[in-house]
C-alpha cells in the first residue's frame, strides 16, 4: 500500500488533492450562475474536443446516444459533411487554444452552423467575441484532463434542454460522487480503497473490455492511464472483441483484462461477460471488473471515470512518476 507521504513525493502538483474535492468541484459547478443557452431547430449536434477535452464530449454523445438524435463526436479538423445550419457545434477547448478545435470552429461558422463553445480563454473565445458567437468561460483545473468535472457539469447546467436528464438526477449524480469519493480519495490508503486495489493489481498492459454504453469511461481511462501513469493501455469492445480480440489469448501476452461493466448491461452484453470470464477462468487467465453505480447513464460514467482516474493517480505514486509530467505532448505541441 502507498501512504499520504508517498502521494505527497511522487505527486509534485498535488493532482490527488483536487480529485477528492470532484464531488465539490462539480457541486459548484452545476450550482454556479451561468447563462442558459437555449438550441432551437436543431437536427445535428457536434461535439468537438480533444484530449481531455474530448473526454468530455464522449460523455456527452453516452448520454445522448438513447435519443432520436443525430450526434457526433470530432477529434481531429474537420467537421462531418452533414454539418449545416441546423446542426449544433459544441466546441470544448479547456486551454481554448487547440488548433484543431479552433479549425472547427472556423469551419463552423463558415457554414452558419449554431454554435456554443467552452474554454478557460485563449484563441476561441476571441473568435467568439470577435464573431459574436457564444462562449462559455469556464476556469481550468490544474489542467484540461482534471478540468473535466467542472466542465461536465457546466455545460449540463448552461444547456440543459438538450440532456434528457432531470435536475433532480443530476443532483443525485453528485451525491453518488460524495459515496465514491468516501472510498477512494486519498484519507482512505486501505485495502478496502478500490481506486487503490486497481492501481496495484495492473502490473502490465492493461486490455480495457467495455459495452457500449461504457465506451467513454473505457477511452478516458486508457488517456488517463496514457497521460498519468505514463503507461500504455488497449481498449475493447466487449461485443466486438469476442470476433477477433479474442483468438490472441491463445498466447500468453503481457497484458491484462480489465472488465468495465455495467449494473444493469444489456442482458446480451450480460451473456457475453460470462462466457468471456468462463474462458479467462480455462485459460488461467487474471481478470478484474469494476462494476458501475446504480442510477442514470451520468451517475455510471461520472462514477466510474472517478474511481479509474483516481487508480491512475495511485498507478503513478507506485511507479514513482509525477502524474502532472506531459513533456511528450507539449514536444507535439511545440511543433504544430
Amino acid at each position: 500500500m502507498i501512504t499520504l507521504s508517498d502521494l505527497k513525493k511522487h505527486d509534485h502538483d498535488k493532482m490527488y488533492s483536487m480529485y477528492d474535492d470532484w464531488p465539490k468541484i462539480a457541486e459548484k459547478s452545476y450550482l454556479q450562475n451561468i447563462d442558459e443557452y437555449v438550441p432551437i431547430n436543431i437536427e445535428h449536434i457536434i461535439f468537438v474536443g480533444m484530449g481531455g477535452s474530448g473526454s468530455i464530449c464522449d460523455l456527452f454523445f453516452s448520454i445522448l446516444s438513447d435519443t432520436s438524435l443525430h450526434v457526433n463526436v470530432v477529434k481531429g479538423y474537420h467537421l462531418p459533411k452533414t454539418a449545416n445550419s441546423k446542426s449544433l457545434v459544441i466546441l470544448v477547448s479547456v486551454s481554448g487554444n487547440s488548433k484543431e478545435t479552433f479549425n472547427v470552429l472556423q469551419s463552423a461558422h463558415n457554414l452558419n452552423c449554431n454554435i456554443i463553445s467552452f474554454s478557460s480563454g485563449g484563441l476561441i473565445e476571441q473568435f467568439c467575441k470577435s464573431n459574436k458567437i457564444e462562449h462559455r468561460k469556464l476556469p481550468e483545473t490544474h489542467s484540461p484532463r482534471l478540468s473535466f468535472i467542472s466542465y461536465v457539469y457546466s455545460i449540463l447546467k448552461t444547456i440543459p434542454s438538450l440532456f434528457p436528464i432531470s435536475d433532480d438526477a443530476i443532483k443525485k449524480s453528485i451525491t453518488s460522487l460524495y459515496d465514491t469519493s468516501v472510498m477512494i480519495n486519498s484519507t482512505n490508503l486501505t485495502d478496502t480503497n478500490p481506486a487503490l486495489n486497481l492501481a496495484e493489481w495492473i502490473n502490465k498492459i492493461p486490455i480495457i473490455y467495455y459495452p457500449w454504453g461504457l465506451e467513454s469511461a473505457a477511452v478516458r481511462f486508457k488517456n488517463s492511464l496514457n497521460e498519468n501513469a505514463k503507461t500504455h493501455a488497449i481498449i475493447e469492445d466487449i461485443i466486438e472483441a469476442c470476433h477477433n480480440d479474442i483468438v490472441a489469448w491463445e498466447k500468453t501476452s503481457n497484458v491484462i483484462p480489465i472488465l468495465l461493466r455495467g449494473k444493469d448491461d444489456y442482458l446480451k452484453t450480460k451473456e457475453r461477460w460470462d462466457i468471456l470470464k468462463e474462458f479467462f477462468v480455462s485459460k488461467n487467465i487474471e481478470y478484474k471488473e469494476i462494476f458501475s453505480v446504480n442510477g442514470t447513464i451520468l451517475s455510471k460514467l461520472v462514477n466510474m471515470i472517478y474511481l479509474l482516474d483516481y487508480a491512475s493517480i495511485y498507478s503513478a505514486s507506485l511507479r514513482e512518476i509525477d502524474p502532472s509530467s506531459i513533456s511528450p505532448i507539449n514536444f507535439i505541441k511545440n511543433r504544430i
